[in-house]
């Protein structure tokens, strides 16, 4: 198995970051697209929320096990 790169000093809010960016961008192509505002905006919030959830997860089991 590879190597980890090293975590950044704030994963966490790195970690929320990007998901914030990626929900952007859902919002950025469903206005390019013509695609309903309303719909996209639930869509992306749903994505930010459960992205952030599992990217947090994650984070704090490779900091578990960076630990051991």
């Amino acid at each position: 198995m590879s190597e980890r790169p090293p975590l950044s000093k704030r994963p966490y809010r790195d970690g929320v970051l990007l998901n914030l960016v990626l929900a952007g961008l859902i919002l950025v192509i469903s206005w390019l697209t013509g695609g309903d505002a309303g719909r996209a905006l639930i869509f992306a919030i749903g994505f930010f929320v459960v992205s952030t959830a599992w990217t947090w997860w994650r984070l704090r089991q490779r900091i578990d096990q960076e630990r051991r």
